[in-house]
């Protein structure tokens, strides 16, 4: 798997295809959704406050989502049992996706050096990907902050939607 820089991945390039095991069950590739706009959302850490008000934010969207034809898949480096209380507690209708290794992060530039209370750590910054139904990159949003953000990536998603019909 190649590895791309923070700002290799451009709007209009492809996205790199990858799977990884999901907490619906089985594996899940970004391939699979190949003519459907994808929003994929990498948080830090299950059962934490702003990954799951994120989480919870995208979860009462999500038919809104739906409606415009994005799928929605979640990734952190947390493994599948705890993915599984996270999206049970929370009732997440839509896969959080397993990246143990952070291959898939370092793929899309978002397993950084990070600090906190003078400490430096490895750790994935919190970063939204909305991908065309083409496979390609139409919108990243990089260093998230949670407050409205799942509200504007769906107003994304509604204009990526309103292009589409208009071809």
């Amino acid at each position: 798997m190649a590895e791309l820089g923070q700002d290799e991945l451009k709007p209009g390039q492809p996205v790199p295809d990858f799977t990884l095991p999901s907490s619906t069950g089985g594996d899940i590739s970004l391939s699979d959704y190949k003519g459907r706009p994808v929003v994929l959302y990498f948080y830090p850490k299950d059962q934490t406050p702003a990954c799951t008000q994120e989480a919870c934010d995208f979860r009462d969207r999500a038919a809104y989502y739906e409606r415009h034809g994005a799928v929605l898949l979640g990734i952190s480096g947390d493994d599948l049992k705890s993915h599984g209380r996270f999206a049970a507690k929370h009732e997440l209708p839509f896969p959080l996706l397993s990246d143990v290794d952070h291959e898939v992060c370092r793929l899309f530039g978002v397993w950084q050096l990070k600090k906190m209370y003078g400490r430096e750590y490895e750790g994935i910054v919190r970063s939204t990907f909305l991908i065309d139904a083409e496979g390609k990159l139409a919108r990243a949003w990089r260093k998230v902050k949670v407050k409205n953000h799942a509200e504007e990536v769906l107003e994304a998603v509604k204009q990526l939607s309103d292009a589409g019909a208009g071809k």
